[in-house]
């Protein structure tokens, strides 16, 4: 082989920040099913998956792991890594871990970039904004992975020489784009330029000499095979993939050829299932090919130093043929042919509108607060990644004037949330799909909700002629018609005061009492007193509250009372109280009413000494709202419960002679036989015993065999796998061990015969950690590793695999 060929693979991986903004948490998603969100699904389905993929033998067994991303380029939208941060911090701690490991082997050269903060389209963005979107990225790089980026991806790959600019000014070696983007391109020291469209060869490292004197390494991926793995279904076969990828070497080339690609990362088993396998295959595949070198781009960078410049075509991006009009104007790139998006170009003029006046509020009232505002909203990084009030006061000691006072401290840290949330609103995926009230689009008018919030602490009301600026953003659905009806109906009612926190907390209370000092989501709570009383199906809750915001230090205040009638009907009020001795002696004359009277001698009571806010149980937030009415809704769900059961127990007979006859089932005795044996089955899964058999779950399974049953997949499988969860969460030196073997057989072997596929993932991992930990203390004896390897076989991992470390 006449020179050394090199192969990198590499993953986008990033979601757009999903956070309620007031909030600061992923609410539940219900297109997400059955997972909490969609965050979480992609990361049972991706995330998760590519820190340990499994290799299989012929016969499917279990023989290696691979944390991929330690033998991958890759990056982590910074809101996504904050996101598993908190959610899922062992997925984190692979992905930092596999960074740590190639550093070592790549020769001080990591495998993770960095990314522009929140996937911001470079291009379209200020100067300001440019700035600060990069130097995010790099102080979140530096947070998570303990040491400076060489290299950062742009949102889309989106680019031009003003954003090429701002990545040499924080230092940045090199970018990653797709080979459209170049114009054109020559050896250094040569004349002639070489221009063809899409023909720049992607086998090397180029340069971009950049007019302030400073240059940029750019590496342009293979479109083609980029493409197929994206889009044309090649990871459906490890060997397909790996065969496609060396194709993509040319023995015509004399030079050190770098194959490499690029593609979201999602990819790799979200996307395509299982794709984090064909990818695991592929990368153990070449690490044991002499002929091939894996690397990532900053290795073959100091190997290989451009021995070419080139010269990109401005304003252009990976996933728009119309340059950066995907996230501008109408331009026909769209995921839905029958719909238009004309509303892409005013929802852009909209949030320019408000950038302009927010960032005019900035400049001139953060100078009351910072001597230099732009430089401290570049720094403002340290807070938003630690909101303890030790960070927030060190944040403000080094970037704001001396000596603020309580209200200055507030009002700086308004500014800067205003600020974030401006940045938040141009999220690249507001415009990338087809519909103005798509989660996508609506999660950023929610950040411009909150900036328009933000700044009507400082008197200024942008909101009216934002929503104004809305109405030329034409909708598909007739029910919004434009942005305008989209503000109107979804974001206005959405926006989130501390008297809705407040009221949420207080409603909560009812099912059942929370601890005096507590937290809700960004929020500090103070329960200064709280009193809960039920009678029949009615509750009463009265108390004081004190709310506490992380973000902005604002606080509040009230007296509560909530009103639960029954059922889904609750009645709250927030009312500012004078003195505590009148709060306490309307407490007492309300109780006594509420013992002694009927609810309406207490309504009564509430409305003529207790008028204040009216909120209601439409205003709590959405996961609690389905909390308590899934509380509310417990008696009657298992009412209708006993009588699917009496109902089935009734039709048993005409359903088997129905099944014999081969009749079709009625619809209504289907559904209510089927909703009975799920639920049983589901219960005799739970409470199945080690010592216990297989009798009952069998004989219900049979018992609508005849007729036709299936059992619902889903919950049955997930059932299963959190069983075997806490069952493996028992091994230790002085468990029952024999009880944990026969526990788990029979759940796998109940699995086995009702056709069920239970998610092993977790529940093999668990068995490979818990193996290194009593190992590692000194617990490991022999008894306890025969008990591990009869569970490897009994879970489809080879034995050999006892002692796996990341």
């Amino acid at each position: 082989m006449s020179s050394p060929r090199y192969l990198c693979i590499h993953g986008h991986f990033y979601q757009p920040p999903r956070e309620n903004p007031w909030l600061d948490v992923v609410e539940v998603q219900d297109s997400a099913q059955p997972d909490h969100d969609w965050n979480e699904r992609i990361t049972r389905e991706c995330y998760g998956p590519n820190t340990r993929s499994r290799l299989l033998d012929d016969h499917g067994r279990i023989l290696n792991l691979s944390n991929n991303y330690a033998r991958m380029s890759f990056n982590f939208g910074p809101t996504l890594l904050s996101w598993l941060k908190t959610s899922a911090p062992e997925v984190l701690a692979g992905i930092v871990e596999a960074d740590r490991l190639s550093h070592e082997r790549r020769g001080g050269h990591g495998n993770a970039l960095a990314q522009v903060y929140n996937h911001i389209i470079l291009p379209l963005a200020n100067a300001h904004d440019k700035r600060t979107q990069v130097l995010w990225g790099i102080a979140d790089f530096r947070h998570y992975y303990g040491r400076n980026p060489e290299g950062m991806w742009l949102a889309e790959t989106a680019a031009d020489v003003a954003s090429l600019e701002a990545l040499a000014d924080a230092g940045i070696r090199f970018t990653v784009l797709a080979p459209h983007q170049a114009k054109r391109w020559r050896p250094i020291g040569k004349q002639e330029w070489d221009e063809i469209p899409g023909g720049i060869d992607p086998s090397r490292a180029y340069t971009i000499r950049l007019p302030s004197g400073k240059s940029l390494a750019i590496f342009f991926y293979d479109g083609i095979v980029s493409r197929q793995v994206a889009f044309e279904r090649l990871l459906d076969s490890g060997e397909k993939f790996l065969d496609r990828l060396l194709r993509g070497f040319d023995d015509s080339r004399s030079h050190p050829q770098l194959m490499h690609i690029a593609t979201d990362g999602e990819s790799y088993g979200h996307h395509h299932p299982h794709g984090d396998m064909a990818l695991a295959y592929v990368l153990d595949r070449l690490s044991h090919d002499p002929n091939i070198r894996l690397t990532n781009y900053g290795e073959f960078l100091e190997l290989h130093p451009p021995a070419w410049e080139v010269e990109i075509h401005e304003k252009s991006a990976w996933s728009c043929a119309h340059g950066v009009e995907r996230w501008n104007s109408d331009c026909g790139c769209r995921t839905r042919g029958d719909w238009h998006q004309k509303w892409r170009g005013p929802l852009r003029k909209a949030f320019d509108l408000l950038r302009e006046q927010i960032d005019h509020l900035f400049a001139t009232r953060g100078r009351e607060c910072f001597p230099d505002p732009w430089a401290a909203r570049d720094a403002y990084l340290e807070v938003i990644l630690d909101r303890s009030p030790r960070s927030v006061r060190h944040f403000l000691k080094e970037q704001g004037h001396a000596d603020l006072d309580d209200t200055q401290i507030r009002d700086a840290l308004r500014l800067l949330e205003m600020q974030r949330d401006g940045m938040l609103m141009y999220t690249s995926c507001g415009w990338f799909f087809d519909e103005i009230s798509g989660i996508e689009a609506t999660q950023c008018l929610h950040y411009a909700a909150r900036a328009i919030h933000m700044a009507k602490h400082f008197h200024r009301d942008f909101e009216g002629k934002f929503a104004q600026a809305l109405k030329p953003a034409l909708s598909n659905l007739p029910q919004f018609k434009n942005g305008r009806g989209v503000w109107d109906q979804i974001i206005r009612p959405a926006v989130v005061d501390l008297d809705r926190v407040l009221a949420h907390y207080a409603v909560s209370l009812i099912f059942p009492p929370r601890e005096t000092n507590t937290r809700l989501y960004s929020f500090n709570l103070d329960v200064l007193d709280q009193e809960v009383r039920g009678r029949g199906a009615s509750h009463l809750a009265v108390g004081r509250l004190r709310v506490r915001s992380d973000q902005t230090w604002d606080e509040a205040e009230t007296a509560f009372v909530v009103i639960h009638y029954g059922g889904l009907d609750f009645h709250t009020v927030l009312r500012h109280v004078d003195s505590v001795k009148e709060y306490d002696n309307f407490k007492l004359r309300l109780i006594n009413a509420y013992k002694t009277g009927s609810m309406a001698d207490v309504t009564t009571l509430v409305a003529r000494e207790f008028e204040g806010k009216v909120r209601r149980l439409d205003d709590l937030f959405v996961d609690e709202q389905r909390r308590i009415i899934g509380i509310v809704l417990q008696d009657r769900i298992e009412e209708y419960q006993r009588t699917f059961e009496r109902l089935s127990s009734l039709d048993d007979d005409v359903l088997n002679r129905l099944g014999q006859m081969h009749y079709p089932i009625p619809k209504p005795l289907q559904e209510a036989a089927s909703s009975y044996l799920d639920l049983a089955l589901s219960q005799e899964l739970t409470e199945l015993e080690p010592d216990g058999n297989l009798a009952r779950i069998q004989g219900l399974y049979e018992r609508g065999r005849t007729w036709g049953y299936h059992p619902e997949r889903e919950p049955l499988e997930q059932t299963i796998s959190q069983a075997l969860e806490r069952i493996l969460r028992g091994l230790a030196p002085d468990a029952d061990l024999a009880a944990i073997v026969a526990h788990a057989a029979l759940l796998l072997d109940a699995a086995t015969f009702l056709g069920l596929g239970p998610d092993l993932w977790q529940v093999q991992n668990q068995l490979l950690d818990a193996y290194v930990q009593l190992s590692d203390s000194g617990a490991m004896n022999q008894p306890l590793q025969n008990v591990f390897a009869s569970l490897a076989v009994k879970l489809n991992m080879s034995q050999n695999l006892l002692g796996w470390r990341p």
